[in-house]
């Protein structure tokens, strides 16, 4: 405890705090549960690290001033040198950390009232007004999962017959929405958006802006659940999309419980097994990609995509392909051209000839049990699975966990590393309750793991590096 309170007075002290913040997207009851969580203020920024935006400048030069405030209000207490000042001076440095902590709430508040708010409102009103003009069709994808990759390999397909445009990484909030717009040259034919949801109505919200012609719903899941509280609040939210675009087509994925329950009279189902009169056989997957066939129309399709669960996307954005004019020709060249996205089960063989799936980006269930399930094919390898568990489970994280557990036992997997902290003792628990016959190792910090893995593999092993762990999770 002692050691703890002493690392606030640390020099790194300010600077972590700003990363708190910003890392927290400046939400203020995340940013002072995190506070309140940290062990050693020394050791905040682990996996990232403070990004040096004028938000996050303007917010050190806070910090900066309140400190230098403090210990001014602190010397001119001691040198009135009476016992009011003595004891008041005491307390001022005692309290110095958390005056800066919470001091800092006031003017971040003003700047988002004052400043921040007033530019977004221009921000996303001008992107309303350019989208409202734009003659583009207009996509949009929303979903607890599957979001990213949905709207990948849709740009990757629809670029093969019509000028695509899509915000880069996840720009799936307003004001990203509202920086990408800026970008348009007015002359794109499809645009396609990633809608994030973090409450209820941000979907609604995004629908608002964009204005969107089609919707996917790529799949609804525990994720953001420790926001959302319940599951019928996030299939709510992640239907207010259906809700908006009332008659205009739907996709909805197949393969999901949630979404495929509660999808309505009209919505297009798409799985691994077709979509519409699209019916798939042949399906094959390895470490190579996967392949199938479709028909009508009869054609071979593959795609260096890992895993069965890909077909499903692939196939709903076959269709809307073909339904917005692409020729089966240029939908067999998009599909072959769709590749593994960067730590979304991205395979790396290292010159020891050991096989590494990097899907460090996938933090869901649903996506969690497709890669094991993927796993499990490769018999004939021995197989890592390396993760430091899934966050945003809020009451679910027990079940969630102990069900990775079972998944990953129930599919022999022969090494599991697991990475300490507050919910992969519930991995190790559901190993045990099913039975599990192979080892389990333990790390303290996912890097360990990183630089013992070399020494502990060799030819033909695959290691499979499942989500990362945010600094701000415990």
């Amino acid at each position: 405890m002692i050691k703890k309170f002493l690392t606030r007075y640390h020099p790194r002290y300010i600077r972590s705090l700003a990363y708190m913040l910003q890392a927290s997207e400046y939400n203020i009851p995340d940013y002072l549960k995190w506070f309140w969580r940290v062990s050693d203020f020394r050791k905040v920024e682990k996996r990232k690290r403070l990004r040096k935006t004028p938000k996050a400048l303007l917010v050190l030069t806070f910090l900066w001033v309140m400190l230098i405030g403090l210990i001014v209000l602190a010397v001119w207490l001691f040198l009135l040198k009476t016992t009011l000042g003595a004891i008041s001076g005491t307390l001022t440095i005692i309290m110095l950390p958390f005056f800066l902590a919470y001091g800092i709430i006031i003017p971040l508040l003003k700047i988002q009232i004052f400043i921040q708010k007033p530019i977004e409102y221009f921000m996303l009103r001008k992107a309303k007004q350019t989208l409202s003009r734009h003659k583009a069709i207009k996509i949009a994808i929303a979903g607890s999962f599957g979001k990213t990759t949905m709207r990948e390999i849709l740009k990757t397909i629809l670029t093969e017959g019509k000028r695509v445009a899509a915000p880069q990484e996840s720009y799936n909030t307003p004001l990203g929405i509202a920086s990408f717009v800026k970008t348009l040259s007015g002359d794109e034919e499809v645009l396609i958006f990633e809608m994030g949801e973090y409450y209820p109505g941000d979907i609604r919200k995004l629908c608002n802006l964009i204005q969107p012609d089609m919707g996917i719903i790529a799949g609804i899941n525990e994720a953001h659940f420790h926001r959302f509280k319940t599951l019928d609040k996030t299939v709510k939210t992640i239907y207010e999309l259906a809700d908006f675009l009332e008659d205009k087509p739907v996709y909805v994925n197949g393969e999901n419980e949630l979404a495929r329950k509660n999808a309505r009279q009209g919505h297009i189902i798409y799985s691994r097994e077709g979509v519409h009169d699209f019916k798939v056989k042949d399906t094959k997957t390895d470490l190579n990609g996967v392949s199938f066939s479709v028909f009508p129309p009869q054609l071979k399709l593959s795609s260096s995509l890992l895993g069965l669960h890909q077909i499903g996307p692939i196939i709903a954005s076959a269709n809307i392909a073909f339904q917005i004019g692409l020729t089966p020709d240029e939908v067999m060249r998009g599909i072959a051209n769709t590749k593994p996205f960067a730590h979304r089960l991205e395979p790396k063989t290292d010159s020891a000839g050991v096989v590494t799936l990097d899907d460090s980006y996938n933090g869901n269930p649903d996506g969690v049990k497709a890669v094991i399930d993927f796993l499990a094919l490769f018999k004939d390898h021995r197989r890592f699975y390396v993760t430091p568990g899934l966050v945003e489970m809020g009451s679910r994280a027990e079940k969630v966990h102990r069900d990775i557990g079972r998944w990953l036992a129930e599919a022999n997997i022969e090494q599991v590393v697991l990475i300490k902290n507050s919910v992969t003792p519930y991995i190790e628990k559901g190993l045990k309750k099913a039975g599990y016959k192979g080892k389990v190792l333990w790390f303290d910090e996912a890097l360990q793991a990183f630089a013992a893995l070399p020494h502990m593999t060799v030819k033909d092993d695959i290691v499979l590096l499942q989500n990362d762990w945010p600094d701000q999770y415990a």
